[in-house]
């Protein structure tokens, strides 16, 4: 959170620089961004006039299934390259075919494959289980407010929409093998009450995608519906057979024959092919947590002379970023230019 550097909570325009990882606040107050409304993970899937579903799509558990089979499948090449190679040395003592097999099938290899594998579907267990348990956060536009459920069996908690505390941020990952860029949209929800902070965070491919997944709920709580970007099929949603096939075929014009063998027909044979795709599928098909009777009724819709309009100061610094934007500045030109006026 931002208290530390501007002794107050955050809003839109707040900047952050720590441990590596740069952050830019887009609300409190939820102004426009600039860039189109889109979700390459349809994470919007359920709307209508009245509320707006935000929850994980099937892209995050295709990602998860091929990353955890293809770390398996890597110690088990690793391990059969090494038992060869040991037994290659002890030739002049077994016959290497023989000693070969034996040191491969043998219960020290296959107990550390299998601790792996269950170690890796604990975590995938327990990564699916957040579906099934917890509600997705609900966008309330008639009321302007947003509601969860913290943990499973607690009191609703509602946050006005002004105050909701969305961010994305710039970092890098490092594992044993590459430093990666690492993108993510941050929703923060804050409880009035207690002063707890929910975060819900979602990765994405570059910074504009993960600011165009906060543009799409921003421009449906102040537009409706209409403003959402239509909805693409499941069958070409991330995380599917198709989808996997449109970049099979995308990577293969793009790249020579070699590049196209090594740099993705082997790295997704061993990362399972299309498996992951299925998993993700039937993780997608599975029943979603409920939500309480209380949001239930919260949700119902509400006749036009109750709905809650927007605040005065929303209206007017979200006309002032579009007369920027439309002189060409981004959302960033503007903030830079407000706060160096105003210090």
């Amino acid at each position: 959170m931002s208290e530390t550097k501007y002794s107050r909570l955050p809003h839109a325009g707040d900047f952050e620089k720590k441990a590596g990882i740069e952050i830019i606040y887009l609300s409190p107050k939820p102004v426009p961004t600039g860039l189109p409304p889109f979700s390459s993970r349809q994470l919007h899937r359920e709307a209508n006039d009245t509320f707006l579903d935000f929850a994980v799509g099937r892209g995050n558990f295709e990602f998860m299934s091929r990353v955890g089979i293809g770390v398996v499948m890597f110690f088990i090449i690793f391990l059969f390259i090494a038992t060869g190679y040991l037994s290659w040395i002890r030739r002049q003592f077994e016959p290497f075919l023989q000693s070969w097999w034996e040191f491969f099938s043998g219960p020290v290899v296959w107990t550390i494959v299998l601790t792996l594998a269950f170690l890796y579907l604990v975590v995938f267990y327990l990564s699916v289980r957040q579906i099934t348990v917890h509600p997705p956060i609900r966008f309330n536009r008639e009321r302007r407010e947003v509601a969860f459920v913290p943990i499973r069996g607690s009191s609703p908690r509602y946050v006005s929409w002004e105050d909701t505390i969305a961010c994305v941020s710039s970092g890098t990952l490092v594992t044993q093998y590459a430093v990666l860029p690492e993108f993510k949209l941050m929703i923060g929800l804050r409880d009035k009450d207690t002063g707890d902070l929910l975060w819900s965070s979602v990765s994405s491919g570059n910074l504009s995608s993960a600011i165009s997944e906060w543009e799409a709920i921003r421009a449906y709580m102040e537009e409706g519906p209409s403003a959402l970007p239509q909805q693409q099929s499941d069958e070409l949603e991330e995380g599917s057979v198709a989808f996997f096939h449109l970049c099979r075929r995308t990577y293969r014009k793009e790249h020579s024959i070699p590049r196209y063998i090594w740099g993705f027909l082997i790295i997704q044979f061993f990362s399972g092919w299309t498996l992951p795709c299925y998993i993700s599928g039937w993780v997608n098909k599975r029943p979603k947590a409920g939500f309480p009777k209380e949001i239930l009724q919260w949700s119902k819709p509400l006749p036009s002379s109750r709905h809650v309009k927007p605040s005065e100061e929303l209206l007017r610094e979200s006309a002032e970023v579009r007369e920027a934007l439309s002189r060409g500045q981004t959302l960033l030109d503007y903030f830079n230019i407000k706060f160096s006026t105003s210090e």
